[in-house]
């Protein structure tokens, strides 16, 4: 299987548990691998034969402006989804994780893994 990856895309959205979280916006960082469902890109060199990274983002960013998650969890679960079933690929692995939020710790967050890995 052919796999797509996209490290360190940054997206502001509401996300917490706690009150003084979902106060304003924060910064999530997502890391994506996403299978390919069909390897043909590379002898047909279309764009219709593979998964439109720039697609994927831009999907991203708008349902995480409308819609807001109290944990991560729940988060990369709703856009592994959204990856699987709009885009068609047939396993994805997605960290995601939240900027500076304890002190000391860089980052902290959640990897998942759904679908098929072929």
């Amino acid at each position: 299987m052919d796999i797509i990856f996209l490290h360190e895309v940054r997206i502001d959205t509401l996300i917490g548990v706690y009150e003084w979280e979902r106060q304003a916006p924060q910064t999530l960082q997502l890391d994506m691998e996403l299978g390919i469902p069909d390897s043909r890109a590379c002898q047909t060199d279309n764009i219709a034969d593979t998964i439109d990274y720039g697609v994927v983002v831009e999907r991203l960013r708008e349902t995480l402006a409308e819609q807001h998650f109290l944990l991560l969890e729940a988060l990369a679960e709703h856009i592994a989804h959204i990856i699987l079933n709009e885009f068609g690929s047939p396993w994805v692995k997605l960290s995601v994780a939240k900027l500076g939020m304890l002190r000391g710790v860089k980052r902290v967050g959640v990897t998942i893994e759904r679908g098929q890995r072929g």
